[in-house]
């Protein structure tokens, strides 16, 4: 993968990799989901970090890495191929006529939040029509998430996992300079969605929280899957499914929430970004 991110906090920053003009957008993206501007000099706190990544971080192994295509190969090489989830066909255009005959979980291969369940009279016709709207212009461009710009526009189509009808349940690892440390559950997507984040041993950081979603039994296994992936970076996050027990990859997210969602307490905040500061060095 090689390297970690260009962008050191252990010394003066010097140019942005990114134009003056982003770094005051990213300021006020920041202030408008956290009610403050995030400190650019110092950065202490997680989030702050992932603006600074945002900002300086043009490592292009995260691009490789984004591909939701193109990672599975990566993993299967590390992991095997039974940690993938299989794809039932691809391609940088719909086609007009259906292409499985089965249901199936349609994403784009370069973005996020961009799904549509097929299974069911229509769901084609209406894929053909979303797929453009995907694919229009690089994901991640307005919130300056450098890594997705040039990964290839286009559409993959899984099979749907679990019962099929349910969404499944998220484990998103937290690794810094290759280590996991936390592991953060995401909770009915879809539906009421909310998520609850432990540390590496199952604690709720906030315990007060209503949710006390079940350890996996596969967890040790993810920690460690997680460790080798993310090796090679400072931070990165991890995710993770499990179906019947046995773990599958989902992606890699190197800009977690873009940096804009509040943790359950400040405190997390400060947490993590000692953690990702560790890892860089200082």
């Amino acid at each position: 993968m090689g390297g970690s991110l260009s962008f050191s906090v252990a010394q003066p920053f010097g140019a942005a990799a990114s134009p003056g003009w982003a770094r005051q957008r990213i300021a006020l993206t920041y202030l408008y989901g956290h009610g403050r501007l995030p400190d650019l000099q110092d950065p202490r706190r997680f989030t702050e970090l992932v603006q600074m990544r945002k900002l300086f971080g043009r490592n292009p192994a995260m691009t490789a890495l984004s591909d939701k295509l193109a990672v599975k190969q990566r993993v299967g090489l590390q992991l095997g191929n039974e940690w993938c989830v299989p794809t039932l066909w691809h391609g940088g255009s719909v086609p007009a006529l259906p292409q499985i005959e089965t249901s199936g979980f349609a994403k784009s291969r370069h973005g996020c939040n961009q799904t549509l369940r097929i299974g069911g009279t229509g769901d084609w016709e209406r894929l053909c029509r979303l797929a453009p709207r995907w694919s229009a212009k690089p994901y991640g461009k307005w919130l300056d998430e450098w890594a997705y710009r040039d990964v290839p526009r286009g559409v993959l189509i899984e099979p749907l996992l679990g019962d099929g009808c349910s969404a499944l349940t998220d484990y998103k690892i937290y690794v810094f300079g290759g280590r996991a440390t936390h592991v953060q559950v995401h909770l009915e997507r879809g539906k009421r969605h909310r998520w609850v984040l432990h540390d590496r041993a199952w604690n709720k950081l906030v315990p007060a929280q209503p949710d006390s979603p079940r350890r996996p039994s596969s967890l040790g296994a993810m920690l460690e899957a997680a460790e080798d992936l993310a090796r090679d970076f400072s931070f990165a996050r991890v995710d993770f499914y499990e179906v019947s027990g046995k773990p599958l990859f989902g992606e890699f997210s190197f800009y977690p929430g873009s940096g804009l969602d509040p943790f359950a307490a400040d405190w997390i905040d400060f947490e993590l970004g000692s953690l990702w500061r560790g890892a860089l060095g200082r």
